[in-house]
């Protein structure tokens, strides 16, 4: 009878994950399909190679795509450093006190701080005080605080996957601790290091909350080659084709282009994420 009913439990626990999964699968797909239906019909080369014209209700998103990338490497130049450096001390040289402790809740606990939180945060500290301005700077500098804590957690996790019997294996065959961190922890860890950093750049790079306020523009046509001035990119160009445009039903289907663009983007930096993991991995067998 006992067996019976943990049976049952097992049943009903499993039923209900797989309806719980079936159902935001169900809503992503319907998401997916209403935006690619309605956005294939625009997505050609001239869409994505050609500058925005007339108030962006004719012409591509070139500037926006081109905005998005340069706002992308700011990003993993500020944060991909500083991220890996801190969670390599915090992991192999911190000793593991309240401060260490504290230091690592401080962390985590940003990571759940409102996007429009860091918008503010960057208004106030790059184009403010540190007198940037609205640029794609300020705004790059900004996403790059956003991503510091997503970066030093997934590469201290990946750090704590690999044994400590092979930082002892080093040390013992004449290995300084920097030597052994440099040579055998790092590369064991690359994986799961460069999978967390390419998560987090396609993360930051569909973000509009946190470039609001810091430089992006709607509709900017010469946007190239200055880090000092304001910028398009495809998560605020978006939001501005739906919601503040003065003929939004007319840019309707650019704003489901540009959707169904930016979905593009992000998937192909998750999918270069799963390939590095697959190829490291390959790598070490």
């Amino acid at each position: 009878m006992q067996h019976k009913s943990k049976s049952l439990t097992v049943i009903v626990e499993w039923g209900l994950l797989l309806l719980s999964t079936g159902l935001v699968c169900f809503f992503l797909c319907v998401i997916l399909y209403d935006i690619f239906t309605k956005g294939y019909q625009v997505l050609s080369w001239d869409f994505v190679s050609k500058l925005p014209t007339d108030g962006m209700t004719n012409g591509g998103i070139l500037t926006p795509i081109i905005g998005t990338v340069f706002l992308t490497l700011i990003t993993a130049i500020f944060s991909i450093p500083f991220g890996i450096c801190c969670a390599i001390y915090l992991n192999e040289y911190a000793e593991n006190t309240w401060l260490t402790r504290m230091i690592r809740a401080s962390i985590r606990n940003l990571s759940g701080v409102p996007s429009i939180i860091y918008g503010l945060f960057g208004l106030a500290l790059f184009v403010q005080a540190l007198n940037l301005g609205t640029s794609i700077l300020s705004a790059g500098l900004t996403l790059g605080l956003l991503s510091l804590p997503y970066i030093i957690t997934t590469t201290e996790e990946a750090l704590l996957r690999i044994p400590r019997s092979m930082r002892e294996a080093a040390l013992a065959v004449g290995a300084t601790k920097f030597e052994s961190i440099k040579d055998v922890v790092l590369p064991a860890s690359w994986p799961g290091i460069l999978t967390g950093i390419v998560l987090t750049l396609s993360r930051a790079a569909g973000e509009t909350a946190r470039i609001l306020f810091t430089g992006a523009a709607f509709y900017i046509t010469n946007s190239f080659g200055n880090h000092n001035q304001e910028f398009m990119a495809l998560p605020y160009h978006l939001y501005m084709l739906s919601t503040q445009h003065q003929s939004i039903e007319e840019v309707r289907p650019i704003a489901y282009g540009t959707a169904l663009v930016l979905i593009i983007v992000v998937f192909l930096m998750n999918l270069t994420a799963f390939y590095f993991r697959y190829k490291f991995r390959n790598n070490e067998k």
